[in-house]
């Protein structure tokens, strides 16, 4: 078993309110989501860390991630930002610390033993890696001390990562899957509206269903009531046939392009 339990989380990147950013990171921990990820490049940090602390639920009980931006991957730049990010969360500790993207300062060489010392240091209880290619990957666990607990990627129906998440049955690693709504791309597909009206539920809910029934956790960005509604996919037992159709949606693509990302946010 991975060395960290995670289920159904609440993502924040997009969540650029401060004010929307905490009522949400409140409104998810109050309704039962234990696992709230974040990262320096959101730039919200603070305002996840402000929800964390006025949510009526112990912290001991949450798993609070947030990922090291690309730009500050050299050594020197990690270890400090890594604790930066604490103070910014106002925590003593993070649960899941990423390596968000391996491109800009990252050097496998010089960047994971870093995090190896950051895990002996206590700034986080377990090191992790974000999109990540299987050769990369690879290569993270040889020169890595501590297990790789979590990889996080895309992962949707339209964009399942078949090789990723078979690395990750191998491995022993949660397969944390990012935009499981494709970015709401997926709630007018028609498949998946048809296996809903089946289902007696919403599009959303059975897209982050299909995700954890194939050992996927899906950490969908949310605010409002769908920070509830999408709790509902811990209740979803979809059907194998349901299952099948939707592994046939799996011909599309990333709808992040990492020469797009936001390398100098946050």
């Amino acid at each position: 078993m991975p060395p960290i339990d995670l289920g159904l989380g609440l993502g924040t990147s997009g969540l650029d309110d401060p004010a929307e950013c905490t009522e949400s990171v409140v409104t998810a921990l109050e309704a039962g989501y234990r696992h709230v990820d974040t990262a320096q490049m959101y730039d919200n940090e603070a305002a996840v860390g402000e929800g964390i602390a006025a949510a009526d639920v112990d912290r001991e009980e949450i798993v609070v991630a947030t990922k090291v931006h690309p730009t500050n991957l050299a050594p020197a730049d990690a270890r400090e930002t890594a604790y930066e990010s604490l103070d910014r969360l106002g925590l003593d500790r993070v649960d899941l610390l990423y390596v968000h993207w391996p491109t800009k300062a990252y050097d496998p060489e010089t960047t994971l033993p870093v995090f190896d010392e950051l895990r002996e240091e206590e700034v986080t209880d377990h090191v992790a890696v974000s999109n990540f290619t299987p050769d990369l990957l690879r290569e993270a666990r040889e020169i890595l001390e501590s297990p790789i607990a979590a990889h996080q990627v895309e992962c949707h129906p339209r964009f399942q990562q078949p090789e990723i998440r078979e690395l990750a049955a191998e491995f022993d690693h949660h397969l944390v899957g990012y935009s499981p709504l494709a970015r709401g791309d997926l709630l007018d597909d028609p498949t998946l509206a048809a296996v809903a009206e089946r289902n007696g539920t919403s599009t959303a809910v059975v897209a982050l269903a299909w995700a954890l029934a194939r050992d996927v956790v899906p950490i969908p960005k949310a605010t409002g009531d769908h920070v509830t509604e999408n709790l509902a996919a811990l209740e979803v037992d979809l059907p194998a046939d349901d299952l099948a159709e939707i592994d046939g949606l799996a011909d599309g693509d990333r709808t992040i392009d990492p020469d797009d990302a936001a390398w100098n946010r946050g």
